[in-house]
């Protein structure tokens, strides 16, 4: 029984470093992913937003995702390795990062619904509407902001307070916890999957019409189907990796903390799979992520011959993917 227990203490041990490790990965892979992403979306192809508004959600995901990474997350990886933890070193650090994790939360789910909601309506209205103008798009994002700051200002002024020279994350006034954790299953997924279903099964439903008109070209098709399995994928995705952790912080607090850090590994790495997404689905996007490779190539060469041999080899990576290109109104 003793080398039993002695094997499982063992077992236990190398999970929970490799869950240490895993975060600090989640960090540097995700970091650069989503900058790498933002990067490619703010290039000439990418540059016009006015004709393709729905670019300015893609670029706020990218740097919301980013800062996803380091909030619980650095935070576990600090607490595990220095001992050092934000919601309890000191008053400031306890609101300060209690708000930004679920206010950066909230705004990324809602911004995912934003793109659904821009999808069904490029699919069922035949003009643009005001969701898909661009100056209104960057009006509904800065909207995102400031009701989600307002839900998640009690923060500030309430929460966290010193009690016999510790830092108590409760409030004086009310219970936080678990309370907050019920209403962040709420606003970051419920709310946010149901009305992507909603409007994913909007999209399905008119792409299944347009496939039935004869006047719309076969390439049309090919390209709204290509949207529609994007934002599947994205939503069933997010469903799967997003919800256990909140379910468990909701109502089952109480497990082992190693099986809580690991369902945050899990949602935490949902915010990085956006360039690898983009990448299978978005053929535009690969082709310049393609060219953004030939092109540092070039500069680091500066042999002419360079570019004659990484052209052959773009095209032979993009003849690989069967995906089509996501097209935008």
């Amino acid at each position: 029984m003793k080398n039993i227990s002695n094997k499982t203490n063992s077992s236990l041990e190398i999970f929970s470093l490799f869950i240490i490790q895993y975060s600090l990965v989640l960090i540097i892979l995700g970091t650069i992913l989503n900058l790498l992403t933002f990067l490619i979306l703010c290039r000439t192809t990418f540059r016009n937003a006015n004709k393709r508004p729905t670019l300015h959600y893609m670029r706020t995901i990218a740097i919301f995702d980013i800062l996803m990474l380091y909030g619980w997350n650095f935070d576990h990886y600090l607490e595990r390795t220095i001992g050092i933890k934000m919601n309890t070193y000191s008053v400031f650090t306890c609101k300060f990062f209690t708000f930004m994790n679920y206010f950066i939360s909230h705004v990324s789910a809602w911004l995912r619904v934003c793109i659904c909601f821009d999808r069904y309506l490029s699919l069922s209205r035949l003009h643009r509407t005001w969701f898909g103008i661009s100056k209104n798009v960057l009006i509904i994002i800065r909207f995102l902001l400031i009701i989600f700051t307002f839900i998640n200002f009690h923060f500030f002024p309430f929460v966290c307070y010193y009690e016999n020279n510790q830092v108590n994350i409760e409030s004086r006034f009310y219970t936080v916890y678990p309370m907050w954790d019920h209403v962040n299953l709420i606003i970051y997924n419920c709310l946010p999957f149901l009305l992507m279903i909603i409007f994913n099964t909007g999209v399905i439903y008119h792409l299944i019409l347009l496939r039935r008109i004869s006047t719309v070209r076969k390439t049309s098709r090919i390209q709204h189907r290509a949207i529609s399995a994007t934002l599947l994928v994205t939503t069933c995705l997010f469903f799967l990796m997003t919800t256990p952790v909140s379910i468990a912080y909701a109502y089952f607090s109480y497990i082992n903390e190693n099986i809580l850090d690991a369902l945050n590994s899990v949602l935490y790495t949902y915010h990085t799979l956006g360039f690898p997404i983009y990448c299978l689905t978005f053929a535009e996007f690969r082709r310049e992520f393609f060219k953004l490779i030939s092109l540092y190539n070039y500069r680091k060469c500066q042999n002419r011959s360079m570019i004659h041999y990484a052209t052959p080899n773009i095209n032979l990576i993009n003849r690989l993917f069967t995906i089509s290109d996501i097209s935008f109104k």
